[in-house]
């Protein structure tokens, strides 16, 4: 097909009136004509020259090709690594389809529509999610500074895919036992500063405590921020311990802000989160962390197409 064929066909496909399976089928055809190759491509470039993985050593020689990938041989430990060796990418099969999984990422595609879209296994679809979503998250925080607000939201604990329960099953859509916050909920806490920085972290089960916020928060926290939160004794603890500038809004009482001083950010981030997540009808606690992460990278609007996901996936740490 030429060129002059290439515009005919675009032309066509302006005027008509395309549903979104037919959107969905286009997309899909596209992405199987650019593929052939450039996933192995984007892996060796992101990737470059890695240092062994099993003793750091930089210095390898060129050993052979494994599955379209070069194979390297550490001249210090003599064994043989590529390019995904020590990623979480590492063993996983059908490259040729990674760029179009990526895509469902992108597009928040639930586990059963991706696995149909790519023609794999729900399986391999579900393993793929997290695999990619983890090596993602691989990157170093965001530092936050100016003024940064804090808040925790709660969700059910779940053991959705668990075959040893450790409480008696509940249907779901199922409520906690008790009233208020219990050990029954997942914690989450979300940091966010003015220029829409984010860090997310899953404390665990339970109200938040000031330990858990020396561990989890002060490491990304610039020594100069001005720390934003309600009235939870657990933060004034925590900034008194770490020498941080602490401003309390008592939500409870009304007070929504004092100022420039708010939390909002941080609230329409749980919305969304919550919002978000519905999508996916529920999600296993095991698996909380990414799907706070997955959101967050969708968020920041900086990984915008499959290949970006791919090089930082690849990319040495």
């Amino acid at each position: 097909m030429g060129a002059a064929d290439v515009q005919e066909l675009i032309e066509a496909l302006i005027q008509q009136q395309l549903s979104e399976d037919q959107v969905t089928l286009l997309h899909s055809f596209l992405a199987n004509v650019e593929q052939p190759g450039q996933c192995l491509r984007l892996i060796e470039e992101a990737a470059g020259r890695p240092p062994c993985p099993h003793c750091g050593c930089q210095r390898a020689h060129r050993c052979g090709q494994a599955s379209g990938l070069q194979r390297y041989r550490c001249v210090a430990c003599r064994r043989s690594f590529n390019a995904l060796t020590g990623t979480p990418l590492a063993r996983l099969r059908l490259r040729d389809k990674w760029l179009q999984y990526l895509l469902c990422l992108i597009e928040s595609t639930p586990v059963r529509s991706a696995a149909r879209r790519v023609a794999v296994a729900k399986s391999t679809s579900f393993r793929w999610r997290h695999r990619f979503i983890a090596a993602v998250l691989r990157a170093p925080r965001s530092q936050l500074s100016g003024i940064v607000e804090a808040d925790e939201t709660y969700l059910l604990e779940s053991q959705k895919g668990s075959r040893h329960l450790d409480r008696p099953p509940r249907k779901r859509g199922g409520k906690a036992s008790r009233r208020g916050i219990s050990k029954e909920l997942d914690c989450i806490l979300v940091a966010r500063d003015r220029n829409r920085q984010t860090c997310d972290f899953v404390t665990g089960r339970g109200p938040v405590t000031a330990g858990q916020l020396m561990k989890h928060l002060k490491p990304v926290l610039a020594a100069d921020v001005l720390l934003v939160t309600d009235a939870a004794k657990a933060y004034q603890a925590f900034a008194k311990q770490a020498g941080i500038t602490h401003e309390a809004i008592n939500v409870r009482a009304g007070v929504r802000a004092r100022g420039a001083l708010h939390i909002e950010g941080v609230n329409g981030w749980h919305g969304r989160f919550k919002t978000w997540l519905r999508r996916f009808n529920g999600v296993a606690s095991r698996y909380l962390a990414n799907y706070t992460g997955w959101l967050r990278v969708l968020d920041a609007a900086e990984l915008t197409a499959p290949r970006h996901w791919l090089r930082v996936a690849v990319a040495p740490d």
